[in-house]
Order: C-alpha cells, then sequence, then structure tokens
C-alpha cells in the first residue's frame, strides 16, 4: 500500500469505458484515501462517448483520461486488481488480491443501458472501498 492508503488497478480490454467509470468513481469516492489507475489489454482511442457522458451527468469529469496500456509493472504495483473482461490478458502476480467483475461492456449500447452498467460499477466501486476500509463520504 502506498503510504497506508490502498492502490487499486482498474484493468479492461480498451480502456475506455468499464474500467474508465471505475477509476474516476473510485478516485471521487475514495479522493485522497486511496490511489486509483485503469488500464487496457487493447487500450483504445479514447473515453467511450457515452460513459463519459453518464459519468457527466453525475459531475464528473473523463477529459483527463487517455487510454493506458496494461503492463506487468502496473499489475505489480497494485494492492487490488480488478478486471472487467480482459481475461487471460491479465497479468497474475502471487500475493495480489484479484478480482474479477462480470460487468456488461457499454461499447455501441444506449444512454439508458450505459446508465444502468455505469451504476453496477458504481455499486462495485463502494462495496470494494469499503471492504478495503477507504472512508466514502456519505
Amino acid at each position: 500500500m502506498a503510504a497506508d492508503r490502498p492502490v487499486i488497478l482498474f484493468a479492461c480490454i480498451h480502456n475506455s469505458g468499464r474500467s474508465v467509470a471505475a477509476e474516476v468513481l473510485a478516485r471521487h469516492y475514495g479522493a485522497d484515501n486511496v490511489v486509483v489507475s485503469s488500464a487496457g489489454s487493447e487500450p483504445g482511442g479514447g473515453v467511450n462517448p457515452a460513459v463519459a457522458e453518464v459519468l457527466a451527468e453525475r459531475g464528473l469529469s473523463t477529459q483527463q483520461h487517455a487510454p493506458t496500456l496494461l503492463t506487468p509493472d502496473g499489475v505489480q504495483q497494485a494492492d487490488v486488481v480488478v478486471t472487467m473482461g480482459c481475461g487471460e490478458t491479465c497479468p497474475i502476480f502471487p500475493g495480489k488480491r484479484y478480482e474479477d467483475w462480470q460487468v456488461d461492456d457499454p461499447h455501441g449500447q444506449d444512454l439508458a443501458t450505459v446508465r444502468r452498467i455505469v451504476d453496477d460499477v458504481d455499486a462495485r466501486v463502494r462495496a470494494l472501498l469499503t471492504d478495503l476500509n477507504v472512508a466514502i463520504p456519505a
């Protein structure tokens, strides 16, 4: 852990939808009490516009995010690695906590579906932070 703050890495294939939503939400809820990043096994060209729109509806921005390549170093630095659909491409290191979240892919989905997906990710992020004893503002 980084100075007693858990380090969480969210990983998916393109690092443009699910993992971005998880990163933005975890950073929002965890604030300075957690270190958060995200990456993809095959990074895409940018953030999924529907995911960006749904997060913007919640007052959260994805403007600073650029899809990032998932690397062994990134996994090695994390205390918790949450995968969302990257399957066998995510490197495994002994002693790390891994969670595989079965979350629908927002790619090509309508806004109502993307809102449901982001709600799912939101609930999972809150539960993870609570499990890691990270204070979440009310």
